[in-house]
C-alpha cells in the first residue's frame, strides 16, 4: 500500500467523526471507527510527511560513491541470510518500516543533476513504499530439498548479479525465498548498491536491524578486541622510545615501497596468469556465481590462540595454503590435458615455481560506526558517521605447496604485520580522493579498474555477533555477503558469527567452473594447519 502527500501538506488530521480519508494520485480508502482504532503518524518514517530543510533532503554523493556508479566499476553488495524459520514477508515488512527505510540512504534515490552547467549525482530523499522493494518470488520450491535446493539457490542469486537496480528508487531490494536448504529453513537475499556505504558500515546497519533471540529488546553484541597495551614504565622507557622511533622510520620506509609498488601495479606490474585471474580488459556485465560455506569458527580460534595470531592472521594463511592446494590441482589438471601422463611427473609439483598472486584487501579507514548509534539513527533521528572512506592493501601471497602447513600462517603473519606498519591505504585513499577532484570519477574508475586488473583477488574479512540474533522474529542460521561488479574473478569474503565462519566466494564461472572445490580445499587446509598445532603446540616458530 502506498501512500503519497503532496508536497505543500504538512499535517494529517483525523477528526473524532472521520471515516474516510482519500490521498491522490492514487485513490485508497483507510476507514476509522472511532474509539476503535488509533492512527499515529511519527515524523521520522519516510512514508509520512516529514518537513525537512533542503539540506536534509539533498546531499552530494561522496567521491567514492560516484566511483561505484561508474560504468567499469558499477559495484553491488548481496548478503544472503540463513534463517531457522519459514519467512513471514508482512512481518519482515513491518520490520523494515520501523528500522531500516529511517536511514536517510535508504530513503533517498540518487538524481543526477546539473548546477551552474556542471554535471552533479545527489542523493534525493523520497517516500519509500517498502513493498516495492520486497521481492517474494512464486516458485514451486517447496518440493525441493537438500542439493537441489541449493543449487536453486545458488542459481537465484547469481541471476541478481545480471539485474541492475532501478534508479528511480533508493538502491535496495531483499528477496523472500520460501525455500528449505541444506543449512537453512528459508531464505532471504539482500541487495544494495556499494553507493550506499561501505560494506562494514553496511553490515552494521544490516546489524542494527537485527535483535537477540534470547532478548528481542537488545541489540546483538560483537566480540570485544582486546588491544596489547605497551608498558611505559621508567625502566623501559628509553627503549620504548627507540622502539617507537624505529617504528616511525620503518612505517616511512615501508609507505615509499607500497606506493611505489602501487605505481608499477598501476603501469605496468602484473600478476601471473593463473587458472584463477581473470582478464577484465574489456568492461561487459557477467554473470557471477555466488557460493559459500561455513566452517568452525571454535577451531580457526584454537590456531589463533596456540600461535599468538589475531584471527585475521589465520585466515589469511589457511587461504594461502587453500589457494595453493586448489591451484597445484588444476595445473595437475592442466598437465594431464596436453597428454603428459608420466607417474613421476603427475605426481610431482606441477605449479610454477614463482607465482605472483596478490589480493586486494579493502580496508575501511572510518571509525566504526556502532550499532547501537545505527539504532539510534534508525529510532530517534540521530547522525552518525556514514559513507564509503575505503583504502586498499595489495596482500601478496607466497603460492606454493609446502611440507610443513604452518609454514603458511608464518608467511602470512609477516607480511600483514608488515603491511600493518605503513600507510598504504591510506595513501590510496587519498590518491583517489585526489584524482576525483583534478580528472573527474571516469579517470579514477578506469585507473582503479586497472590496478585491480593487474592483480588476481578481492579479500575481506568481517567480526559478526556472538550470540543468535534474529531477523525481525526470524532465527539466523547464517549470514554470507560478498560484493561483485570490480574486475576479479574471485572475491573471498569471510564473515563471523557466534561459533562459525561461513565463507562467501564470488567468481566467475568462465573462470572459476569449480568454486565448491576451492571451498573443500580451503576447509582441508584448515583441517591440516588445525591437526599440525594440535600436534606441535606452539614449538613452531
Amino acid at each position: 500500500m502506498e501512500t503519497k502527500v503532496e508536497p505543500n501538506a504538512v499535517e494529517i488530521k483525523v477528526e473524532p467523526n472521520a471515516v474516510e480519508i482519500k490521498v491522490e494520485p492514487k485513490t485508497m480508502e483507510i476507514k476509522v471507527e472511532q474509539e476503535a482504532m488509533e492512527i499515529k503518524i511519527h515524523r521520522d518514517i519516510p512514508e509520512a510527511t516529514v518537513v525537512k530543510t533542503k539540506e536534509e533532503e539533498e546531499q552530494p554523493l561522496s567521491p567514492a560513491a560516484r566511483v561505484f556508479h561508474a560504468p567499469k566499476f558499477n559495484c553491488y553488495v548481496i548478503t544472503v541470510i540463513g534463517v531457522k524459520k519459514k519467512i513471514e514477508p508482512d512481518v519482515v515488512i513491518e520490520g523494515l518500516k520501523q528500522s531500516l527505510i529511517r536511514h536517510p540512504r535508504f530513503s533517498s534515490k540518487m538524481v543526477n543533476k546539473k548546477i551552474k552547467n556542471i554535471q552533479t549525482q545527489r542523493w534525493v530523499r523520497t517516500n519509500v513504499v517498502v513493498n516495492d522493494h520486497v521481492i517474494v518470488p512464486d516458485t514451486q520450491t517447496q518440493n525441493i530439498e537438500n542439493a537441489n535446493a541449493d543449487k536453486f539457490l545458488e542459481s537465484y542469486v547469481s541471476d541478481l548479479t545480471l539485474v541492475p537496480l532501478d534508479t528511480s528508487k533508493p538502491l535496495w531490494e531483499l528477496h523472500l525465498l520460501d525455500l528449505k536448504t541444506s543449512d537453512a529453513e528459508n531464505v532471504a537475499v539482500l541487495k544494495f548498491h556499494h553507493s550506499l556505504g561501505d560494506g562494514m558500515s553496511l553490515m552494521a546497519l544490516v546489524l542494527a536491524c537485527m535483535r537477540k533471540t534470547s532478548n528481542a529488546d537488545e541489540l546483538p553484541t560483537l566480540p570485544y578486541q582486546n588491544r596489547s597495551s605497551r608498558s611505559s614504565r621508567s625502566g623501559f622507557r628509553f627503549l620504548w622510545l627507540f622502539m617507537v622511533l624505529w617504528s616511525s622510520v620503518m612505517l616511512v620506509l615501508n609507505t615509499i615501497c607500497d606506493a611505489l609498488r602501487f605505481i608499477a601495479t598501476a603501469m605496468f606490474l602484473k600478476d601471473t596468469k593463473t587458472p584463477i585471474k581473470g582478464d577484465y580488459r574489456l568492461s561487459k556485465p557477467k554473470r557471477m556465481s555466488l557460493v559459500h560455506h561455513t566452517v568452525s569458527l571454535d577451531d580457526i580460534k584454537l590456531i589463533k590462540t596456540t600461535m599468538k595470531m589475531t584471527v585475521n592472521d589465520v585466515v589469511l594463511g589457511v587461504t594461502q595454503a587453500g589457494l595453493s592446494l586448489y591451484l597445484g590441482k588444476r595445473y595437475g589438471e592442466k598437465k594431464k590435458i596436453v597428454g603428459d601422463d608420466q607417474e613421476s611427473k603427475s605426481n610431482s609439483n606441477d605449479m610454477p615455481k614463482r607465482i605472483r598472486l596478490r589480493s586486494a584487501l579493502l580496508i575501511n579507514l572510518r571509525p566504526t560506526t556502532g550499532i547501537q548509534d545505527l539504532a539510534d539513527m534508525m529510532n530517534k533521528g540521530s547522525k552518525c558517521r556514514w559513507g564509503n572512506m575505503i583504502g586498499y592493501i595489495v596482500f601478496p601471497f607466497s603460492i606454493g605447496l609446502r611440507k610443513d602447513p604452518l609454514e603458511h600462517l608464518g608467511t602470512a603473519k609477516r607480511i600483514i604485520d608488515r603491511k600493518k606498519n605503513s600507510l598504504e591505504a591510506v595513501l590510496t585513499f587519498i590518491v583517489g580522493k585526489f584524482m576525483i577532484k583534478a580528472f573527474g570519477v571516469k579517470v579514477t574508475a578506469n585507473l582503479l579498474n586497472k590496478v585491480l586488473s593487474n592483480t588476481t583477488m578481492s579479500f575481506s574479512n568481517l567480526i559478526g555477533p556472538i550470540e543468535e540474533i534474529s531477523f525481525f522474529g526470524h532465527p539466523i542460521t547464517y549470514l554470507a555477503p560478498s560484493v561483485y561488479g570490480h574486475p576479479h574473478a574471485l572475491t573471498m569474503h569471510f564473515q563471523s558469527y557466534m561459533n562459525k565462519m561461513t565463507v562467501s566466494l564470488t567468481v566467475d564461472p568462465k573462470v572459476i567452473s569449480n568454486p565448491h572445490q576451492l571451498l573443500d580445499d580451503w576447509e582441508e587446509s584448515l583441517r591440516t594447519i588445525k591437526t599440525a598445532v594440535q600436534e606441535r603446540g606452539s614449538t613452531y616458530q
